[in-house]
This record gives structure tokens, sequence and C-alpha cells, in this order.
């Protein structure tokens, strides 16, 4: 229990538990964690859709509402596109804005002290902004993603006269906020140059959310997937556009004389047929779909190299929450990001960064760990080290409060 007067705090974000991946799992970390601090908590979400783009069974229905580990929810039906294209998406995102707006506003009558908006989607903060105006709260804005920056480097928008529209009417929503955070320093100084105060922008990094990596090694899936001995490259996670996760594939294939390696994709997402389609002939790569959050540890302790691809552009306008767990699993990382990059600043010192796209240069550095189990080991432990120093929750949410305690 936290020594700071109480608050009522509502918190709107399309993407909650029990989605296992993506912004899902943060924002209920950030729930339960303010929750038992003592504030009361009402979510107000959307229903479970992510990362397979269909409604999750039993939960397709209209608004429902419960009661989780402390934390009061309300889930708001909306529409969830098969292929998630430019149009679509933005359907999607609307029409869980329109939908949370009528438990927002009965929220607004038990007048929260604050109200964090969590985009992805920043057409959900309008309605968090007119939940604060009646209730007399304060606005957070929590930016987890450039929806606009990230659709154009991913070719969901055309680049163009309109594109510079976009990115300043993506800068209006989050100029109305008393707060805006975000989840690197990269990330914020974007904020800054989309015309957010300085004095109102806060970092809020994702937490490392793994148990302890598996003390066997992984041993349960290595049976399970007729590994061996094998040494694995594994990525888990999304696959969609940002991820560039079609580089794995290339430098498997540049790989194909190691019989001592298995590349591992465990995943799902709009992307991943066609990514299976261009594995095809491979000996060297399974696929696998996402693993349940229970197995975590046995899963990250299977790895001996994480894999992060991301593609160029992409770099600076999100921070992949699975690099946390990556590096708290004690394994390096080898990740594609550009020099200069946030996401390579973050991977420094605890893997190695190739440039995004060079499949060649992506696979020589899986084999330099592979040869070398010296350097190797001594990345995975600063790994570990970093995201215990940079990705504690509980400092975390405790520095979260202390920021929410001044802005109320």
């Amino acid at each position: 229990m936290s020594d700071k007067a109480p608050a009522r705090i509502a918190i709107l974000g399309l993407n909650y538990a029990p989605e296992e991946v993506g912004i899902g799992p943060f924002t209920r970390g950030m729930a339960e964690g303010l929750a038992a601090l003592g504030h009361p908590v009402q979510v107000i979400c959307g229903q479970p859709y992510y990362p397979q783009w269909k409604h999750w069974q039993g939960h397709s229905g209209g608004w429902t509402s419960a009661m989780e580990n402390g934390v009061s929810i309300t889930r708001c039906p909306h529409y969830v596109p098969a292929n998630p294209g430019g149009l679509k998406r933005v359907i999607h995102l609307a029409s869980f804005a329109l939908s949370a707006l009528f438990p927002a506003c009965a929220e607004a009558l038990r007048r929260p002290k604050l109200v964090i908006c969590i985009a992805p989607a920043l057409l959900s903060v309008p309605v968090a902004w007119l939940t604060a105006k009646l209730a007399g709260a304060k606005l957070w804005v929590h930016v987890q993603d450039f929806e606009v920056e990230a659709a154009l480097a991913t070719g969901l928008v055309q680049a163009g006269k309109a594109a510079g529209f976009a990115r300043w009417l993506e800068g209006l929503p989050l100029r109305l906020a008393d707060c805006v955070s975000t989840i690197s320093p990269q990330m914020c100084a974007k904020l800054i140059e989309k015309g957010v105060e300085p004095d109102r922008v806060v970092e809020v990094r994702n937490w490392a959310n793994a148990p302890e990596p598996d003390p066997a090694g992984g041993a349960s899936y290595r049976a399970e997937w007729g590994l061996g001995t094998k040494r694995v490259a594994l990525y888990s996670g999304n696959i969609a556009n940002k991820q560039g996760i079609e580089i794995i594939v290339e430098a498997a294939r540049h790989l194909t004389s190691r019989d001592d390696l298995a590349f591992v994709i465990c995943g799902e997402g709009p992307n991943r047929a066609r990514l299976e389609a261009l594995a095809g002939g491979l000996g060297n790569v399974q696929f696998h779909d996402l693993q349940p959050a229970a197995r975590m540890g046995e899963l990250l302790a299977l790895a001996d190299i994480h894999l992060l691809p991301q593609i160029a552009g992409a770099a600076d306008l999100v921070l992949p929450s699975k690099l946390a767990n990556m590096l708290w699993s004690g394994r390096p990382v080898v990740a594609t990001a550009a020099a200069g990059t946030g996401l390579r600043a973050e991977v420094e010192g605890c893997g190695l960064a190739t440039e995004p796209g060079a499949a060649k240069a992506f696979a020589d550095a899986i084999a330099n760990l592979l040869d070398d189990p010296t350097k190797a080991g001594a990345l995975g432990k600063a790994g570990a080290l970093r995201a215990a120093e940079r990705w504690s929750q509980g400092a975390i949410i405790a520095q979260m409060e202390s920021r929410m305690a001044k802005l109320t």
C-alpha cells in the first residue's frame, strides 16, 4: 500500500488481458500495479483479439464487466478486421472509441482524479479528454506506438502531401493531455517534436514481465519440437509488417549448412502465412503458435540467441516490449537497427545489431555468437543486469505514481 492518498483512476485502452503479447499485458500490469498501491482503478478496454486479429472464443459479445485482481474492468465490443489494412484499421480503432464512450461517460460520474488513455489508439483520446473534463480530472496519455509514423514506415499509409498533415493531426490529441508518457528516450523526443511541452513529457518504460528462466534450459520444448541438442535462434511475438521478420528466413537460408542450428519462430499475425510460404523447403526453420504465458520462462531459456528484427524507420517509433524479457533471460540478442537509433542503443553491450534488411550481416552476427560462447555468455549476463536496472516493474509503477501524485 502506498503512503500517498488514494486517487480513483480510469484507464482507457483497447488492448488488455487476457491478451498475452503486445500492449495488453502492460496495461494490465499498470492497472494492477496502481490498484495494489491502494488506488481504485476502472479499466475500459476492448474484447481480446490480438495478435490473431479475430475475436477470442467467449469474448465476441457486447459490453461486459468483471473484477479481476482488484481492478474493475469493462470490455467493449468493436470491429476486428481479419486483414487489418489502412482503412480497416482506422474503422477498427474508431469502433472501439465509439463503444467506449458510454462506459467512459458513466465513469465520469464516479469522479476519477486521473484518466489515463493508452495509445494506440489516439482516436480514443477525445473520449478520454471528455471523461476527464466531465469528471474535473487530469488527462494522461501513454504512447506505446506512434500510429501514423508506423503506418508510414510499414507502407500502410503512402508518403506524400497527406503524410505531413497526418503527422500534424497525430500531434493534436497529444497536446490535449496534462501529461504524456512513452516508453523510450527517443520516443520522448518524438513527443516534443510533435508539439508536446517538454515539462509534460515523462518516460514510463515497459517492464520485464517474464518469470525466472527455466533452469532446465527449455528441455520440455526441445523434446516436444524434436530439437535435440541443436542451438536455437528464437523469435517469439507478433508477425506483422513493422517487425520485418522476413530477414529471419533469409538468414536461415544463408545458414543452411549449419546442422547445429535451428530457427524457431513462435507467433501469430496477419503475415504468418506469407512467412511460412517464404520458408518453404528450409529444414532449419520451425513455426509454432504463441506459447502460453505460464511457459514463458521455459521458452526464453530454450533460446541460445534471441532475434529482434525491425524494419528501417521503425526503430525510434516503438521500443519492442519483448526486448525486456529477452534481456531478462540472460541470452544475447541479435537485432536489426540502424546506427544512432534508440533500439540499437538498448541492444549495444547485450547483443549485436546489424543494419535493417542486411540478411547476410544478420546471419553472420548469429554465427558469430554461436561460435564464440564466451562472448555470447558475457553479452547475456550484461543483458540480465540491464533488465534488472531498467525494467523493474515495481520501480516503474512507483515512478508513475509519484508523477501522478504531483499531477493531481
